[in-house]
């Protein structure tokens, strides 16, 4: 999709200039064999790195099961609570770091990196206050939505006590985009790992040994980002693989932050929009003539698609690289390829967990419960939730690709029609008034994920890539700090 062109006047010399080897010029500077290992070589760690940083929200939850039924469903509330009105916004907003790290990365604008992140760090760390607001009122605001006093009191305990994760979660994300942006994903997975490794550790010890109880885990979030936080910070300090990327703290980094808000705040909603809906469709099946087993049977369902999801997310956090790097670089085609290259892995996991999914849909269940009829209802609902899985992992690369563009607020217009016009509604119809049930919110919400696949799989496609590099070049070239 054409933007329009800002009118700077490197514009008509940046057409012609040299970068990295290469023309912007119709011809890619790579081929599909290639591309694809470039891929699957910072996808790999991206996805495990995903994946382990889920996992700290399921083992504190798991932790505080061992309490009791009353502590779990606490924990799974607030964690739920804080995920809405703070964890996704702040990764959303992380998201913006893809396009303006990665551009300038690939325009060899090394130091552009460190103050684009200095910048996402002050802005995220003010977010975080009106967010800590929230979360210290989450009684009062559960108890005006009608919740019973007693879980939302136990409930705001355990999200006051999420509070001082919130700055560290911040920090992270700055540093997590920072570091991919330049392909070094092998100390992000090794940072999360002992992260998590550090976490049961910690939970073990604040929830059981010093009986803290709820509270316990809920801190033990905080501990363990500010770990992953401090080794992060060591290693870029002292590594000499960032001599240019990070010369420290300046004065740039602290102005001109408008630059940084217009691609976070829409990348926000992109994120945001999406993830609120999946939630939408937890509050929908507490509404059914049996809430126990249908929440029971959405709690499953979103569980394992968050699980998986972590995979199509790495191959979008990697192709976001592949992307911003190459159009940074004015090279608009090998841009291209990567796109391409993207959907091909996309389409193949997506097959090939879908198969997966249905072939152990009867067994699947018993990984969470040992009710039978919970167990029976999931594997009726595991076809169509394989199919939405299908249909997020295309989504979830297209995303990507978008945010390596600078596509955020396209993504975010997006999301808003295909999941609250389309999506949403959908759902409703099929369980309130065709009566499908709890399959019926999963067949609605694919409407939603499958048009949302579609529309940026058109914008995509019909991408004038020279155009795009123009643009990457003129954002990066653009900025104040280097007028």
């Amino acid at each position: 999709m054409d933007q329009e062109t800002p009118q700077n006047v490197l514009e008509i010399p940046l057409i012609l200039q040299k970068s990295r080897g290469g023309f912007i010029s119709g011809i890619a500077s790579s081929d599909p064999i290639v591309e694809l290992k470039q891929q699957l070589k910072l996808a790999g760690p991206l996805c495990l790195v995903s994946f382990l940083q889920y996992s700290l929200e399921i083992i504190s939850v798991m932790f505080v099961g061992r309490l009791g039924e009353l502590s779990l469903s606490v924990a799974s509330m607030a964690t739920s609570f804080a995920s809405v009105t703070g964890f996704s916004f702040m990764l959303g907003m992380g998201g913006a770091l893809e396009t303006l790290c990665g551009q300038a990365y690939g325009a060899e604008q090394y130091r552009m990196l460190g103050i684009h992140t200095q910048r996402a760090m002050l802005v995220l760390m003010l977010m975080a206050i009106p967010i800590s607001i929230i979360w210290s009122n989450t009684t009062t605001i559960f108890t005006l939505f009608g919740q019973d006093l007693e879980i939302s009191t136990l409930a705001g305990s355990y999200t006051r006590w999420l509070i001082p994760s919130i700055f560290p979660y911040g920090i992270l994300q700055c540093q997590l985009r920072f570091l991919q942006t330049q392909s070094k994903t092998k100390v992000l997975m090794i940072s999360t790992g002992f992260t998590s490794l550090v976490h049961i550790l910690v939970c073990w010890i604040l929830v059981f040994k010093i009986g803290l109880g709820c509270q316990g885990a809920a801190l033990s979030c905080a501990v363990s980002y500010w770990t992953n936080v401090l080794v992060l910070t060591v290693y870029i300090k002292f590594s000499p693989d960032f001599e240019k990327t990070w010369t420290g703290f300046c004065k740039e980094g602290v102005t001109n932050l408008g630059e940084f808000l217009v691609l976070s705040i829409p990348s926000a909603l992109m994120v945001c929009l999406e993830y609120w809906s999946y939630e939408f469709l937890v509050f929908m099946s507490g509404l059914l003539p049996n809430p126990k087993l249908e929440t029971s049977m959405m709690s499953v369902s979103l569980t394992t698609s968050s699980v998986i999801f972590r995979i199509p997310y790495g191959f979008g956090s990697a192709v976001s690289t592949r992307v911003s790097n190459e159009l940074g670089a004015g090279k608009p085609q090998a841009a291209r390829l990567a796109a391409r290259v993207v959907m091909f892995l996309a389409i193949t996991e997506g097959v090939l967990v879908s198969l997966f999914l249905v072939s152990i849909r009867h067994v699947w269940g018993y990984l969470f419960t040992n009710e039978e009829e919970v167990v029976s209802y999931m594997s009726k609902v595991m076809p169509v939730l394989a199919l939405s899985n299908f249909m997020d992992g295309i989504q979830g690369v297209l995303s990507g690709t978008a945010r390596g563009c600078g596509w955020q607020k396209i993504g975010a217009a997006v999301n808003l029609g295909a999941y609250y016009i389309i999506g949403l509604p959908c759902s409703a119809i099929l369980t309130f008034i065709l009566h499908y049930g709890g399959m019926g919110l999963w067949m609605g919400i694919i409407g939603g994920s499958g048009l949302q696949a579609i529309l940026l799989f058109v914008i995509t496609m019909r991408t004038n890539w020279e155009q795009q590099a123009i643009n990457a070049r003129n954002r990066v070239f653009g900025s104040s700090s280097l007028k």
